[in-house]
């Protein structure tokens, strides 16, 4: 196949919501282009969480490696600041290298920093600082700093646990974006790239729906309580840290300290993931000059790279 190469300083983005068929699409285009892949995942950057985060097998890395994965231990926090400064690092190092970065995820919030910079902070919500207020008044605010701490350092260094006005705020707008505020605050867009951004959409969204139910039971085959069980024995872990909300992993925590029946866990990690890839297709449909692949139910990945020519040769 004659494939038409994107030019210098072109990065390729391919999105799509959970169980689409990214990474082996991904893994495909690699054969044909002189791609490397950075992963754009919040949940593979966690190391020891490898079955429920659908992580790449040994072989799948060894014929496309990875970038930015296995980063962090699950009781330690990640950014979208750092994950900002981790994927500008790879993609000038892959350039440098004459080769085309391929970014490869579903982590929407992770694109859009990448894309944009980072949001304007949200406005405040009575309901969140309602709830946030009854917490501090349960734990008390050291409790609550170090609750800060745990998600933005940064911001915790700078406000004081007597604070409790800005440590509300700074909690708050974590609660409502997902983001720390010291992120939120500080960057901004890279303005010597092209962003050519082509997005996996299910043609038959009950087609997907099964195709992650087959998946969540591959992933029960595989061992998922074990690795969760392996997780809750470490002296490091609970249940509130960032990387237990990870679809999957709270349910079967869950399941495991005997707050639900097995049968309830199936259900709400299904739930949970069907609710990721909602909200995955919803964030893709806002998105302008997103190229969409023509995915029909068991289409294969040369089909694939095939529309991913013509992509290539609109858009050059």
């Amino acid at each position: 196949m004659a494939d038409k190469l994107p030019e210098k300083n072109d990065v390729l983005c391919l999105l799509g919501p959970t169980a689409a068929g990214k990474t082996g699409l991904a893994v495909e285009l690699c054969q044909h282009y002189p791609f490397e892949i950075i992963s754009v995942d919040s949940a593979l950057v966690y190391r020891r969480m490898n079955i429920g985060t659908a992580k790449p097998d040994p072989a799948t890395l060894n014929a496309a490696p990875h970038a930015l994965i296995d980063l962090v231990e699950p009781w330690e926090s990640y950014s979208v600041s750092r994950f900002l400064g981790d994927v500008e690092s790879e993609i000038q190092r892959i350039i440098q290298h004459n080769r085309i970065p391929l970014l490869v995820g579903g982590t929407m919030m992770y694109y859009h920093a990448l894309w944009f910079g980072l949001s304007e902070l949200p406005e405040s919500d009575s309901n969140t600082r309602v709830r946030l207020q009854q917490r501090a008044d349960e734990i008390g605010w050291q409790n609550m700093h170090e609750r800060l701490a745990d998600i933005d350092p940064v911001a915790a260094k700078r406000i004081h646990p007597n604070d409790p006005q800005r440590l509300l705020r700074a909690l708050e707008v974590f609660e409502l974006s997902g983001v720390p505020i010291s992120t939120l605050q500080q960057r901004k867009p890279p303005e010597n790239y092209r962003f050519f951004n082509v997005g996996i959409m299910p043609a038959d969204r009950s087609l997907l729906h099964k195709t992650i139910a087959a998946r969540f039971e591959q992933m029960l085959t595989e061992g998922f309580e074990r690795e969760v069980d392996g997780l809750m024995n470490l002296p490091e872990m609970h249940v509130e840290l960032a990387s237990m909300r990870c679809v999957g992993y709270r349910q079967m925590w869950d399941f495991l300290a005997d707050n639900c029946t097995r049968k309830e866990m199936i259900e709400r990690s299904l739930a949970a993931t069907r609710q990721l890839a909602k909200r995955q297709i919803t964030w893709m449909r806002r998105m302008e000059n997103l190229h969409l692949l023509d995915v029909a139910p068991r289409i294969d990945d040369l089909r694939h790279v095939a529309e991913f020519n013509q992509l290539i040769d609109r858009h050059r």
